[in-house]
């Protein structure tokens, strides 16, 4: 994915561009999905002395301005990705809490239109799919492969 000039981003959508801002966009593109705890050691690991408020208020000013997606899934803490307006949404792995991005199902945006819109104009649909990834699934294999084999009684050799 091509890197985003993160200067010209803060300056379109009005606001400074300022060290902390552009260490949270950077940070934010390297680690997408990362949680703010995460995207704050990133960013004191780049500039050094940076509180963990000065980061959360950076995360929100930079999700108001649509530079910053807030991604929420279940009761996991909230997570960030760059806000690329590609009208993505995201599997989740029940087990690992893996989470990625998949393409809109069908059509455009919002792309599920419900069976009853209660007088909204409905802008966006975010979809979060569940389920359990491969690394999971194959780790459950082994774990009952090697279950079934400590199971089996050993071979009489008498």
């Amino acid at each position: 994915m091509p890197s985003i000039d993160h200067t010209s981003a803060l300056r379109g959508a009005g606001l400074r561009v300022t060290a902390p801002r552009l260490a949270t966009l950077a940070a934010v593109e390297a680690h997408p999905h990362a949680d703010a705890e995460a995207i704050a050691q990133v960013v004191r690991e780049s500039l050094g002395t940076v509180s963990r408020q000065a980061v959360y208020d950076v995360l929100n000013a930079l999700s108001d301005a649509d530079l910053l997606r807030r991604v929420a899934v279940g009761g996991r803490s909230m997570q960030y990705e760059l806000h690329r307006h590609d009208n993505h949404h995201h599997l989740v792995c029940r087990r690992c809490g893996r989470l990625e991005d998949v393409p809109c199902a069908v059509g455009e945006a919002p792309c599920l239109i419900p069976h009853e819109h209660h007088g909204f104009s409905i802008e966006v649909a975010d979809v979060v799919y569940r389920g359990v990834c491969s690394d999971c699934r194959a780790q459950d294999a082994a774990t009952a492969d090697a279950a079934a084999t400590a199971a089996r009684p050993a071979p009489d050799t008498a």
